[in-house]
């Protein structure tokens, strides 16, 4: 006899829309258990399953797999590593969606061939391919602040500097009252979120960027705050007058530059004579352990298309702004990661702007199972980070 509050196989199938086969099956794989059963041993289910049910459907739909999404709702309670997963699964998404439009714009590439007649370069067609989707993937790197949010989590929900490598710049930046900053590259607006309490009451901090969405990003984090203020712009021709900052402060920006020459010249032009100019950047040990660990899993796989701190690093990139300050002091942040968690890193690996999400794509879940094994006993994670400080005297 069926219990008062509870649905039959049947009832609970026909309400959540699915057969019912299907919540035969969840039961089979341990996914989604009934509440209870008659004596005769059929199933029964409760509101709570549907609500349960509803998230697996939902999961389902969205990608995951069934082992995926068991161990999901096993950790239903852990909101967090619910999160993480979503972010991982969005990643996935959005990285198949740019390997469909490499492969579209190779099509229209051989079609172009053929209809011109001309003999097709099979072996071009796959360069071109593989090129247009590391395009695709490091445009879509600074579209928004999503990214950038994966690598910030990263180091600061697992660093071993309490003190946080934000707060850390801004100490070194010395804020005054009545100073006015400029921010190139100013991503999600890090830098300034935390440390909101510590800033003067009547500075005036001008945030800039390319990408729209990440100057949309900051400004969301920032709200309402009349110091701030934004402007799109390349910072190769930086659209202010000479001498109109007290502060210019560019965070892990100049090696994506394309000229940095220019971009200092520019920073330097738009410096107020007793001005400073802050940039930071990391040397060739940094976060050298994920490197190891991606190629360990497969030895193709590269994190960056560029290897950046070659071209403005903490080795080298004092020599380059020599050449337009007089006094240039390097400070090095002491720091490293210490992780024990598989998802944080995966999703640091996934927001590298390198092939990564090529090749991982349909290895995933082995990919995962290798990386929770590396992390399990502690995964130490080296930092090689600072900054230079630029004054003339």
């Amino acid at each position: 006899m069926k219990k008062e509050g509870y649905y039959s196989s049947g009832e609970f199938a026909k309400k959540a829309h699915v057969t019912l086969r299907t919540i035969r099956y969840y039961d089979k794989q341990n996914i989604l258990v009934p509440s209870a059963r008659t004596e005769s041993g059929a199933r029964l289910y409760t509101d709570e399953d549907l609500a349960k049910l509803q998230q697996i459907l939902l999961l389902k739909y969205l990608g995951f797999s069934l082992e995926d999404i068991r161990e999901i709702t096993l950790a239903s309670a852990d909101q967090q590593y619910l999160l993480e997963s979503l972010r991982v699964q969005k990643k996935l998404l959005q990285e198949r969606i740019e390997k469909m439009q490499a492969m579209t714009e190779a099509i229209d590439s051989t079609m172009g061939a053929i209809r011109k007649e001309q003999t097709i370069d099979w072996n071009s067609m796959l360069d071109l391919m593989h090129m247009t989707a590391m395009e695709h993937s490091l445009k879509s790197q600074y579209q928004n602040a999503a990214n950038i949010s994966a690598r910030i989590r990263l180091h600061r929900d697992y660093s071993v500097n309490k003190e946080g490598w934000f707060p850390w710049i801004m100490r070194q930046c010395a804020p005054t009252p009545g100073m006015r900053i400029l921010e190139i590259g100013c991503g999600n607006g890090a830098l300034w979120t935390e440390n909101l309490s510590v800033l003067p009451s009547d500075i005036q901090v001008v945030l800039s960027d390319r990408s729209e969405g990440m100057l949309r990003d900051a400004q969301n984090a920032l709200g309402e705050d009349s110091r701030f203020f934004y402007q799109k712009f390349d910072c190769h021709q930086i659209p202010f007058s000479e001498e109109s900052f007290d502060l210019v402060i560019a965070n892990h920006i100049l090696f994506y530059c394309g000229d940095i020459s220019q971009v200092l010249s520019e920073c330097r032009r738009v410096l107020r004579s007793n001005g400073r100019m802050v940039c930071s950047t990391y040397g060739r040990q940094h976060m050298k352990e994920i490197t190891e660990l991606v190629q360990k899993f497969n030895r193709e796989i590269v994190l960056s298309a560029d290897v950046l701190y070659e071209r403005f690093g903490l080795e080298n990139g004092g020599e380059q702004l020599q050449q337009f300050f007089t006094d240039v002091k390097l400070f090095r942040y002491e720091d490293a990661i210490e992780i024990s968690e598989a998802e944080p890193l995966i999703s640091y690996i996934l927001s590298c702007h390198g092939n990564q999400n090529q090749l991982l794509l349909d290895r995933y879940k082995e990919f995962r199972e290798f990386v929770e094994v590396q992390v399990a006993g502690g995964f130490h994670i080296t930092k090689d980070a600072g900054l230079f400080l630029c004054t003339d005297n």
